[in-house]
């Protein structure tokens, strides 16, 4: 078992910085590929980004967030993080960090992901 807190969340202005912390505990954090995923209202969880167990690979949903944000890992604090830059409106939405025992993938359909944190909002004032 893992278990994810997600933490960081928040309210900004258009064109603003957040940075979201997701905590592990548990199973061996490193033993992990980590996602992030949001979701808005109405609409299904999607994917963010995600890192590889050593950080060595990251992979990052095409056009709407790559260059923007970016993910990161350290194994010895058990935590991932998501920094994310020049946020827009349409980047409001509650998100969640995953994790799931993939050796050589990152998955970008949630539903591969095997445990979840509650979630973080993040809301972007235009």
């Amino acid at each position: 078992q893992v278990q994810l807190v997600e933490s960081g969340g928040g309210l900004v202005q258009t064109g603003g910085s957040l940075r979201l912390s997701c905590a592990a505990s548990g199973r061996t954090f490193s033993s992990y590929a980590m996602g992030w995923f949001r979701q808005a209202p109405g609409k299904e969880r999607e994917f963010v980004a995600a890192i590889s167990r050593s950080g060595s690979t990251t992979k990052y949903a095409a056009s709407s967030v790559k260059g923007r944000f970016t993910i990161s890992r350290d194994n010895a604090k058990n935590t991932v993080y998501l920094q994310m830059n020049n946020l827009k409106p349409e980047d409001r939405a509650v998100y969640y960090c995953g994790a799931g025992d993939f050796s050589t993938s990152l998955p970008t359909g949630s539903e591969r992901y095997d445990y979840w944190g509650q979630g973080t909002q993040v809301t972007v004032a235009s």
